[in-house]
C-alpha cells in the first residue's frame, strides 16, 4: 500500500496545482499588469491541455511501460511548475501551464491503472480510492495551504510548493515502484474507435455530464451561497471539500465488499442530483451544510466505480478508456464553468444554478442507465465475476437490465 500512497502523493500535487491557480489570479495579473480575466486563461489552458494534449502524449509514451510513463509524466509536471515559478512574463507562464496540464493528464489515468495493478483484484476499489483521495486532498488541504503561503510570500511560492510535492512523489516512485508490464497503448484512432463501444461511450458521456454538474457548479459555489439567506459563505467550500475527501476514501472499501460498480454509480448520481436540486431551495447554513457534504461526497466518490468499470475491460483497453474518461472530466468541468458563466452573464440568478446542475446530473444518470442496458460489441458482454475480475462470455439473449455491468 506504500507504493499506492506514493501515487496518491503525486495526485495530491496535481489536485493542488489544478484547483489553486484560480486563487492566484489576482496576484498574477497584478505582477504582469494584465486583467484578471486574461490571467484566468491560465486555468483554461491547463484544463484544455489536460483533456486534449494528454491523449497525444500518452500515445507517444505508450510503449515505455507504466513505471516509466509515471516517472516521465511526474518529472515533466514537476519541472513545468518549477519553470512557472520562475516565469518572467505571462506568455512563458501560460506555456508552463500547457506542459503541466498535459503531464497531469498523462499521470492521473496511469496512476489509477498502476494502483489497480499493484493492489490486485481484491483490493482494486480501495487502491483507486486512495489515489482519488490524494486528488481530493489537494483541493481541501493543498489549495488552502498554497493560497496561505502565496498570501505571505507571493504566488510563485505556491508553485514551488507544488514543485516540492511533485519532486517528493517522483523520488519515491523512482526508488520504490517496481517495473509493471502493460500492453502497448492503442493509437489515437484505436482510442476513438473505443467510443463506438456503447458501454465505453456511455461511461465517458456520463462522466462528462456529471462533471458539468458537479465541478461546473463548484466554480460558482460562493455566489450561490451568498444568494442563500444566511448561507455559510466560505465555510461552505470546506464542508464541500471535506465531504469529497470522506467520499473518496469511503467508496473504495465499500466497492471491494459489494462489487457492483454500475449500481453504485447509479446511486451516487441519484444522490448528487437530489443534493444539487435541494441546494437550490435551501436557506441557512444548517440546511446547506449537509447538502454540500453530500454533494462533495457523491461527486468525488463517483470517480472510483467509473474507473473500476473501465479498467475491467483489460490492461490495454481499460487504460485507454481511463484516459478518455479523465479527459471527459476536465472537459466537463470546463464546459460547466463556461455554461455557468454564460448563464449568469445572461441574467440568471445564482440560486437557479444548482437546479440547472441537478438537471445535468439527472441527464448523467439517464445516460448511465441507457448504457447499462446496451450489449457489448460483437454479441459479447463483459460480466463481473468479482471486485476485479471480468470475463468475456456470450451475452444473454434476454433478461432484465441491470445497473451493474
Amino acid at each position: 500500500m506504500l507504493r499506492v500512497i506514493l501515487l496518491a502523493l503525486g495526485a495530491l500535487a496535481v489536485g493542488t496545482d489544478a484547483y489553486m491557480t484560480a486563487g492566484l489570479l489576482p496576484q498574477i495579473s497584478g505582477e504582469f499588469r494584465g486583467s484578471t480575466a486574461a490571467a484566468g486563461q491560465l486555468v483554461t489552458v491547463f484544463a484544455v491541455s489536460y483533456a486534449l494534449l494528454a491523449p497525444l502524449a500518452q500515445t507517444a509514451l505508450g510503449r515505455l511501460g507504466m513505471r516509466r510513463i509515471l516517472l516521465v509524466s511526474l518529472a515533466a509536471f514537476t519541472l513545468a511548475n518549477a519553470a512557472g515559478a520562475l516565469a518572467p512574463d505571462a506568455v512563458t507562464l501560460a506555456g508552463t501551464r500547457v506542459l503541466a496540464g498535459a503531464a497531469a493528464g498523462v499521470f492521473m489515468p496511469t496512476a489509477a491503472a498502476a494502483a489497480s495493478h499493484l493492489a490486485g483484484p481484491e483490493r482494486r476499489g480501495r487502491a483507486l480510492a486512495v489515489v482519488l483521495g490524494g486528488l481530493s486532498c489537494g483541493t481541501v488541504l493543498g489549495v488552502p495551504v498554497g493560497l496561505l503561503l502565496a498570501g505571505h510570500t507571493g504566488w510563485r511560492s505556491a508553485l514551488w510548493l507544488v514543485t516540492g510535492i511533485g519532486a517528493a512523489a517522483h523520488l519515491g516512485a523512482a526508488l520504490l515502484l517496481p517495473p509493471m508490464d502493460s500492453a502497448p497503448l492503442p493509437s489515437l484512432a484505436e482510442r476513438a474507435a473505443q467510443l463506438k463501444d456503447p458501454r465505453t461511450g456511455a461511461a465517458v458521456l456520463t462522466t462528462f455530464c456529471q462533471t458539468v454538474a458537479s465541478l461546473g457548479l463548484y466554480t460558482y459555489l460562493l455566489p450561490v451561497l451568498d444568494a442563500a439567506d444566511g448561507g455559510p459563505g466560505g465555510a461552505g467550500l470546506w464542508v464541500w471539500g471535506l465531504g469529497g475527501v470522506l467520499g473518496s476514501f469511503a467508496v473504495g472499501p465499500l466497492l471491494d465488499r459489494v462489487p457492483r460498480p454500475g449500481l453504485l454509480t447509479g446511486l451516487l448520481l441519484s444522490a448528487l442530483a437530489l443534493a444539487l436540486a435541494a441546494t437550490g431551495f435551501a436557506r441557512g447554513p444548517w440546511w446547506l451544510w449537509p447538502l454540500l457534504a453530500v454533494w462533495g461526497a457523491a461527486g468525488w466518490a463517483f470517480v472510483v466505480p467509473q474507473q473500476h468499470r473501465l479498467l475491467a475491460a483489460g490492461p490495454s483497453r481499460g487504460a485507454a478508456a481511463l484516459a478518455l474518461n479523465s479527459s471527459a472530466t476536465y472537459l466537463g468541468g470546463s464546459a460547466g464553468a463556461a455554461l455557468g458563466g454564460a448563464a449568469l452573464a445572461a441574467g440568471l440568478a445564482p440560486r437557479c444554478l444548482p437546479l440547472a446542475a441537478a438537471g445535468c446530473a439527472a441527464l448523467a444518470l439517464a445516460v448511465h442507465v441507457a448504457g447499462a442496458r446496451r450489449k457489448a460489441p460483437a454479441g459479447r458482454e463483459r460480466v463481473g465475476l468479482s471486485a476485479g475480475h471480468q470475463a468475456d462470455v456470450p451475452a444473454p439473449e434476454a433478461g432484465p437490465p441491470s445497473l451493474s455491468p
